[in-house]
Parts: structure tokens; sequence; C-alpha cells
């Protein structure tokens, strides 16, 4: 029986192409074969009403832009779809699956200067950026001085005061002695993502490209971790101990509450509040309290916040696997791809594609040639993979 840890997994029917594909091109076949598969795994049944609620949710209405816009685009995909249905029937429906449910970013590719995360120093030209795929790294749990890595993402439950239990995507659960009073270190690189619940049942979702220090168990009058990339977290109240997440720049204190913390090295660093209350300060600055619904980006130059309403949901979607952009400089869009992925793109100021922004959903499929073909296919653009090398062109 299938471990229930958490009503996320519903988020691999989202990422399984025959999923998409029942969801947009119903037939007797398929129908016949989630009956079936609803048959032998009853217990599953939940996860894909949850898938179903959440890909109607994902639409061509949902997309705030103007309706010529949206028309133009989808007329281009229809276009080159229809290019790939002459080709091959069976490869148009793969790539219509594609397309439509990795999913309906509207978008025109925008570049400018950017990351090199690898060290690589990647070949750019005015015509096309080129990406690079990373070699894959192992997510690292150290504890005291043990370390156990795992190949997949991971779910993380202290179960007491001297035990972990770690299940992983493609493994049995499996426990793991702590050390009583030593803090515990996570490390998901890029490409992979992780859940921790701590002693005190306080939920923290951890992105790819991300560490974060916590201890077994709270015995303080304070609870606090240390962040360095991303974190969505759901803190479970304790009016006796406040709760603190420490960032390279600066502390977020909390009040029981729902937030997102994003510190990434070449990305504003910010906060966006949810639910609840929390209150911020950097060094020597006096303390700011953020209400629901705002963020607040740090300045690294003043040491101050600058805080604005924002609808909260592009700023979380990516724990429930998909990615929403809103009129995006495609230079982040990209690097919220690149952190998914593990990818490496390089630009230059030059490049024929600059100008340009992305309004849209993507559901995070694990196929990432989906991912591109869908890029090129909606965004003016031509998708080219050599080995490793990915070439973007701008179409003519």
């Amino acid at each position: 029986m299938r471990l229930k840890t958490d009503n996320h997994h519903f988020v691999r029917f989202l990422k399984d192409e025959k999923f998409i594909e029942w969801k947009l091109f119903s037939t007797d076949e398929l129908n016949r074969y989630w009956e079936e598969y609803l048959r032998r795994h009853p217990d599953e049944k939940d996860d894909i009403l949850l898938a179903e609620k959440h890909f109607r949710s994902i639409n061509m209405s949902s997309l705030k832009m103007p309706q010529e816009k949206k028309k133009e685009a989808i007329h281009r995909l229809e276009q080159s779809l229809d290019v790939y249905g002459r080709k091959c029937r069976i490869r148009r429906f793969t790539y219509a699956a594609a397309a439509c449910a990795v999913v309906l970013v509207l978008s025109i590719l925008y570049i400018q200067k950017g990351m090199n995360r690898s060290g690589q120093q990647l070949t750019a030209s005015a015509d096309y950026i080129v990406g690079s795929e990373l070699e894959s790294e192992d997510i690292l749990f150290i504890t005291g001085n043990k370390a156990s890595s795992f190949q997949s993402n991971v779910d993380i439950r202290i179960e007491n005061y001297k035990t972990v239990r770690i299940k992983s995507e493609h493994a049995e659960a499996e426990e793991i002695s702590m050390e009583q009073h030593a803090m515990n270190k996570l490390i998901v690189p890029y490409g992979k993502r992780s859940k921790v619940v701590l002693s005190d049942g306080t939920q923290i979702w951890l992105n790819s490209g991300s560490s974060m220090e916590f201890p077994s168990a709270f015995t303080g009058e304070r609870r606090e971790v240390f962040l360095s990339g991303e974190m969505y977290i759901e803190v479970a109240p304790d009016k006796n101990k406040s709760f603190y997440v420490h960032t390279p720049a600066y502390n977020v204190k909390v009040y029981g509450t729902k937030f997102n913390v994003s510190t990434y090295s070449g990305s504003p660093s910010s906060v966006v509040l949810v639910e609840g209350s929390v209150s911020l300060q950097s060094a020597e600055k006096q303390e700011l309290f953020l209400s629901p619904n705002e963020q607040a980006v740090y300045s690294e130059a003043t040491g101050t916040f600058d805080t604005r309403k924002v609808d909260v949901h592009p700023f979380i979607s990516w724990k429930e696997g998909y990615l929403t952009f809103e009129d995006t400089p495609v230079i982040e869009a990209l690097k919220q791809i690149e952190r998914y992925y593990n990818l490496s793109f390089n630009y230059r100021d030059d490049v024929s594609l600059q100008g340009l922004t992305c309004t849209g959903k993507i559901i995070l499929s694990d196929n990432l040639d989906n991912v591109m073909t869908t890029l090129a296919l909606i965004s003016d653009t031509k998708y080219k993979k050599e080995d490793k090398l990915i070439y973007i062109y701008k179409k003519q």
C-alpha cells in the first residue's frame, strides 16, 4: 500500500503524459485504461480527483492577457501542431499533450544578460541562446558526522527527537538516527525538491538549489532554522516559542503563518506572506511587519525592504508542481526553469530575442524535451538540441 505522507502525490499524475492525453483528448480506450487503473488502485482515487481539479484550473481562461494575443498564440500553436500532424498522427498527439499540458505558457521569449551557474563558458550570439544540461546531483541529509544521499525527491519527517523518517519517490521509507543536540542539514541540488516536517509539526517545502539547517528538536526559548535558497513554510503555532527563519541578509520572525522566502544568488531576495503575520529585520534596521498578500523585496545596497501588494499564487505554485508567470521577464522565468531542470543558459545583451516577456502557467513535466518543444511551439522560436546543448532561435 502506498505510504501517504502528504496530499501532494496528485502532482505525479499532472506529470504523466497518459493522464494529460486523457484529459485533453478523451477516448474510449483512454477511459477504459483509467477505469482499470482505478479498479487496481482504489486508494489513489482521491489523488486522481485532485489532479483533475488542478488540471482544470490551469487552462486558457485563467490567463490574464488580451483576447487578440491569446487567439494569436492559439493559432500559432495549432499551425505548429498541424505540421507535426501531417508527418505522423501519433506524434501529433504526443506533441499536443506536451504543448497543451506542459502547459499553456502563452509567452514570447525575452533575453537579456543571464547567469552561468555551472561556471562553464557557453558560446552565445545575437542570433540564439545556448543552454546546457548539467550533471545530476544527489540530495544530502547530514546529521552529526553522518551523511545520507538520495537520487530522487524526498519527504522528511522527524518522528521523535532521535529518529527521522525519509521517503523518496522510488524507494521504501527508511529511518535514520539523528544527533540529539546537533543541527541537521538538508542540501537540495538543482533539479530536485524536498519536503520537511519538523519536530513541532511545522511543514517546509524546500525548492531546487536550496539548503536548510534545523535541529532535531526545539529545546530552547526560540525555534530557529537557517535557509539558503527558497522555501515555502507553514509554521505550527506555539505562543511560548517564537519561530525564526534566518537568511544570509535578514531574519524573519513568525507569528504562526504561511509564507514564501526566496534568497537565490543573482535574483532579488524576497518574502511573500500568504496568511498570518511576520516581521523582517536586517542588520540594525527597524523591524518591518508584513500583511497577507504582501511581498517585501530586500535591497542589498541599503539593507531595507520595498513592499507591495501581490497575488501570492505565482510565488508559491512551484510547490504544487507548476510555475506561474504574468508579464515576467523571461530572464527570471528561465532562472526558475534552470533550477527545476538543472540547466544553465548563457545570454548576451544584444541577443535578438530581447525585450519580450512571458505570461502563463507551466506544469513541471519530467520530460525536459516536452517543455522545450512547447516553448518553441508557442513563442516564435525554434528549439534544437544537440547532445546536452540546447539552442533557442527566433523564428524568421
